[in-house]
């Protein structure tokens, strides 16, 4: 173990971690700060096993002191916009295939305020039709089964409600024809540039 390795996180240091890891990942101010508040805990678990506690103690508290500035600087800076991160998550996972529930439960989990989470997921029947869509041919559900009998279809029907969309756009799924979910899939991500 280096000498470098036991200096304590100052905020020069912290700030270009933070930096480092924005130009990897989009992130929130809470999933940035909770980034930087590891970097100091794997610090302080090497400089535990060669230093004094109470210093080390002392050093972590000053250090996690300075997060939240940090993030504040590059919140104002531009660096770390929640709006934005929700906006661009949302999009993304709706395009995959999750409904807005999910959606909006994966926003909450990255640290995104609720608000702004409900904000960015708002009731969209377009959006939630052909995430639904998306949903329905990755897992081969629906007119994208092999299978058709009355209890496949009932499995499937559940496994779409699991995945937080509803019975009704469900029911209209199944109702189509392969060759009209496959047409309606296409013409779903085609208008789904226009969403930005």
């Amino acid at each position: 173990m280096s000498n470098t390795d036991l200096r304590p996180p100052t905020e020069a240091s912290l700030r270009e971690a933070a930096l480092a890891h924005l130009a990897r990942y989009a992130s929130t101010r809470l999933g940035l700060a909770r980034v930087l508040s590891r970097r100091i805990d794997k610090w302080a678990i090497r400089a535990r096993r060669s230093g004094d506690r109470e210093t080390i103690a002392a050093q972590i508290a000053a250090a996690k002191a300075m997060i939240e500035p940090i993030v504040a600087k590059l919140s104002t800076a531009g660096a770390v916009d929640d709006l934005t991160f929700a906006a661009s998550r949302s999009l993304s996972l709706t395009r995959s295939g999750r409904s807005g529930r999910a959606v909006q439960a994966n926003l909450v989990a990255k640290g995104v305020p609720a608000e702004i989470a409900r904000e960015a997921t708002k009731p969209d029947p377009a959006r939630e039709f052909g995430a639904c869509l998306v949903a329905a041919r990755k897992r081969r559900l629906g007119p994208f089964s092999t299978k058709s009998d009355p209890d496949t279809a009932r499995k499937e029907m559940a496994t779409l409600a699991r995945a937080g969309f509803a019975e009704r756009i469900a029911r209209e799924i199944f109702a189509l024809t392969p060759d009209e979910a496959e047409a309606r899939l296409i013409a779903w991500r085609r208008d789904g540039e226009t969403w930005e």
